[in-house]
Parts: C-alpha cells; sequence; structure tokens
C-alpha cells in the first residue's frame, strides 16, 4: 500500500478512536438500527456451528458477537483498526457472557492470518472506508477457505438514507467545504450497484450477487437524533468545527425544519438504504 493510502488508514484509526466514547453512548441505538443488515449478513453466511468466523471493521461488536453466539462449538475474531473500538466490544461480549470471541487490531489491508483460515467473513459497513477496496478484497478472499462464504453491508445512495443527508446535506448546503477527491473513503463510496460485486469477482470469489436491505432509525426526538450525529459522525463533526456559533445556530435548525417537514413534530424515524453483498471462494 503506497505511502498516501497508509496516511488516509492512520487518519482514519485516529478519527476512529477519538470518536469512540460517542460510539458507547450511542451502541444500543445504533445497534437496532444497524441489525436487519446484520441479520441479511448472517443469513448469507449459511453458519455451522463449529465455523471459524472472521469479522472485518468490527467495531463495537457487531455482528461478530451474534455469530459467536451462533458458532457455539466455533470461533469468531472480531478485528479493528481501532483499539479503543475493539475494547468497547470486548466489553459487550464479557457483559453478554460470549466467550468464543476474540478481538485483534489489524488492517484488513494486511490480515495477519494465513491463507484458507476462515469458513466466513463478514464485515458490515467497513468496505466504504478501506483506503484499498480490491486489496481489501483480495485479502478477505486470501484468508477464506475454499467455498468458505462472505457477506459484506454497505449504505445505498444518498437519497435513501435521509438519516445521513438530514444533517450532511444540510452542513453542505451551507458552508464552502471542499469536496473529497473521486474515490475517497465515505459514507457513499460504495452505493453504485453491483461495484462490490465486481472486486469480489476480481479477487476470484464466485456466486457473488447483492441484497437490498431498508431500516428506520427511531428517536424519541430531533434533538436525540442532532446530540447522536454529532457525538458519532466524524465528517460532521469536523466540518462544523469550522463553523462559527451562528452557523452552527442555523444548520441545526435547519436540520430540524427538514425532519418536521418530513417526519412532522412527533415521529422521528430516519430511513437507511443499504445493500448486502455476498459470495462463496
Amino acid at each position: 500500500m503506497d505511502q498516501q493510502l497508509q496516511e488516509i488508514r492512520e487518519q482514519q484509526k485516529a478519527s476512529w478512536n477519538k470518536f469512540s466514547s460517542g460510539w458507547k453512548k450511542w451502541d444500543d441505538l445504533v445497534t437496532q438500527f444497524l441489525q436487519p443488515m446484520g441479520d441479511e449478513i448472517i443469513d448469507q453466511l449459511n453458519l455451522k456451528a463449529s465455523d471459524a468466523v472472521l469479522d472485518i471493521a468490527g467495531g463495537t461488536g457487531e455482528p461478530g458477537l451474534t455469530i459467536a453466539s451462533i458458532v457455539k462449538n466455533g470461533k469468531v475474531i472480531i478485528t479493528d483498526l481501532a483499539e479503543e473500538m475493539l475494547a468497547i466490544a470486548a466489553e459487550n461480549a464479557t457483559r453478554k457472557n460470549i466467550t468464543n470471541v476474540e478481538t485483534q487490531v489489524c488492517d484488513v489491508c494486511e490480515l495477519p492470518f494465513a491463507d484458507n483460515n476462515f469458513d466466513a467473513i463478514s464485515c458490515r459497513f467497513g468496505y466504504m472506508f478501506f483506503p484499498d477496496l480490491l486489496l481489501a478484497t483480495q485479502e478477505m478472499a486470501r484468508v477464506l477457505k475454499p467455498g468458505g462464504r462472505i457477506a459484506v453491508s454497505v449504505w445505498g445512495p444518498p437519497e435513501k438514507n435521509f438519516w445521513v443527508t438530514a444533517v450532511g446535506g444540510t452542513i453542505n448546503q451551507n458552508m464552502q467545504l471542499d469536496p473529497p477527491p473521486p474515490g475517497a473513503p465515505g459514507m457513499f463510496r460504495c452505493a453504485e450497484p453491483k461495484m462490490i460485486q465486481g472486486l469480489f469477482k476480481a479477487a476470484g470469489l464466485k456466486q457473488t450477487g447483492e441484497k437490498e436491505v431498508n431500516s428506520s432509525l427511531n428517536l424519541e426526538s430531533t434533538e436525540v437524533y442532532w446530540n447522536m450525529m454529532t457525538e458519532v459522525a466524524a465528517p460532521f463533526v469536523a466540518a462544523l468545527s469550522k463553523a462559527d456559533a451562528e452557523m452552527k445556530t442555523k444548520i441545526k435548525g435547519e436540520v430540524f425544519q427538514k425532519i418536521e417537514e418530513k417526519m412532522g413534530i412527533d415521529t422521528v424515524s430516519l430511513n437507511g438504504n443499504a445493500r448486502v453483498i455476498y459470495g462463496v471462494k
């Protein structure tokens, strides 16, 4: 991996570690929101009780912990770049009395595992942040056993993910921010249909397919939504840090107005849309 991609990796590691406390605070809510995507990943893996499973970019633990509860005679290794995110995953495993799981800090582009080592690989919403998409896919294919299955999820297009664009779109409308370079890591980098399938095939994976999955982020109030997004979403926090108090107040007010116009005052249920992509080695 070249120097520029290594720098991106280190920036991401620092960012995820920095915001780990926010992810811990909102873990239950986020886990509930993302459960339909995790459930579809698990369905596509066709897990057996004795399977050895690798969960990539596992963050605070899901779907790796749920997978561990299924492969009772097997083992799950949850990996992530950020050690402080994995510390939360380990706490969650202890709290749930899940013992057949371990965590390991590593980069998907340089997996520290032997060839043909895992029966299944999962990755829920990590792909769009990998510095080198093809290299990451090749590494996952390398450590997967022949006949092993892989299933990953990525976000669909912005217009189907109001939970992101309510804040992100409003920030972009109000602030002169430099657009990210083409192909840079980001929420919607892998939103194009069949993009990940193409990477799977390039890495030698077979029987590829994808399925659309929807979910809703259900919240008590718009204030709760604002607090959550400004405590876990690093790009939004970074953008807002460049705004003065007046601009921040303006942006927050416009976000609230957008949600009320779309949902009404009493309901905060924001749509999320993703694709689950699967394949076999």
